[in-house]
């Protein structure tokens, strides 16, 4: 009995794979943390000089202020679009795939959103300007005709479809599947029990999952719609190739006259650009890498204040 005692009270012995992993967790953190710090680092020191830049270097800009402000205002007025198209629709994907549909059409619905994530960018962009674009510029035209007096559909309307608002759509599309797929685990880890309990009290389905699944996954929902702004914001190619930018600040949504984003300026100035012009569009880079900082920064904040006891 005694021996019984001493055999249960002994501290488990840890397996090699455990200092091993805690090791490689550490490692692979580290090494994240000196990839961003050489990230920085270098556009720090090459857009410095393009703060001060002339303005033959920065696209006829006097100040450095002037020329990164229209492009600052066009990455997140996309990356705004992306997100009023993309959350309500990818919330109601995953309550489907987790809550409301059948079984089988929950996998099927999954695996569907789960393809879109392996599009590469370049085809949503040839999708954008191909298909979405004009098929678009009729809704367009009755939305000026019915809806003008709201600034966003002021025109001209533009007879491509290529305007930031198509361009939102575009990045609707390509961040729906991050955020349904991180949506859908939240909500599929809700309290069965406490799921149980408020149908067994009479609560409808829906009423269930306003009182149960949402508030649960609310934390959730946050982070994942966050982590598809931060997509929206450094897309690159699929922006560069439907938007028609002319490099102004405008809530004309169906115009011609669009702002560009930073990351698509890049794309399609940076291959002429000598000199300071390209110190110019690293510095513009160093806003961008900021500003996706600052976001997920505010993300973890409001994660953290939505999670169940995060502070008030």
């Amino acid at each position: 009995m005694n021996s019984l005692v001493r055999t249960s009270g002994s501290p488990r012995k840890r397996s090699l794979g455990d200092p091993a992993f805690a090791g490689l967790t550490r490692s692979a953190a580290l090494a994240i943390l000196v990839a961003l710090a050489g990230v920085a680092v270098f556009l720090t020191i090459e857009g410095i000089p393009g703060f001060t830049a002339p303005a033959d270097a920065l696209a006829g800009h006097t100040t450095f202020l002037g020329y990164v402000w229209p492009l600052v205002f066009g990455t997140v007025l996309a990356a705004v679009l992306a997100l009023v198209i993309a959350v309500p629709l990818s919330v109601a994907l995953a309550l489907a795939v987790s809550h409301v549909a059948p079984p089988r059409v929950a996998t099927g619905i999954a695996y569907v959103v789960d393809l879109l994530a392996a599009v590469p960018s370049v085809v949503y962009g040839l999708w954008g300007i191909g298909f979405l674009g004009p098929q678009l510029v009729p809704l367009y035209r009755w939305l000026n005709a019915h809806a003008a007096w709201i600034p966003f559909f002021a025109g001209p309307v533009s007879t491509t479809g290529r305007t930031i608002l198509t361009a939102g759509l575009v990045l609707a599309v390509m961040v729906m599947p991050i955020i349904t797929a991180i949506t859908r685990e939240v909500f599929a880890r809700s309290p069965r029990l406490t799921e149980e309990a408020a149908l067994a009290l009479g609560a409808t389905r829906w009423e269930m999952i306003r009182m149960v699944v949402l508030p649960h996954g609310r934390s959730g929902v946050v982070s994942a719609a966050m982590l598809g702004l931060g997509r929206a914001l450094g897309e690159t190619m699929a922006v560069a190739m439907v938007l028609s930018a002319s490099g102004v600040v405008t809530f004309h949504l169906i115009s011609s006259t669009n702002p560009s984003t930073i990351a698509a300026n890049i794309a399609l100035t940076f291959a002429d650009a000598t000199g300071l012009q390209v110190n110019a569009l690293i510095a513009t880079g160093l806003v961008l890498f900021v500003l996706t900082l600052l976001v997920n920064m505010a993300a973890r904040a409001i994660v953290v204040r939505s999670a169940p006891g995060g502070r008030p």
